[in-house]
């Protein structure tokens, strides 16, 4: 079962990559992992770490407090 808060992140993380326009793969290449991760990531089931979300903000071009 899936902490609400990795919910909550994996929510934040999709709303804001569809709205960027970009792909589970592009988001994935720019930070080295797979695209079945991200999906994992978006729907809670898998937590990000602190050096993965900071990645992932720097390529959607926020800071990672905008996930919380």
């Amino acid at each position: 079962m899936s902490h609400p808060v990795d919910t909550h992140v994996g929510k934040k993380l999709r709303n804001l990559r569809v709205l960027r326009g970009l792909t589970q793969t592009d988001v994935a290449k720019s930070i080295n992992i797979s695209f079945q991760q991200i999906q994992k990531y978006e729907l809670g089931r898998n937590r990000i770490s602190a050096s993965k979300l900071y990645e992932i903000a720097k390529t959607l071009d926020v800071k990672p407090a905008y996930f919380f």
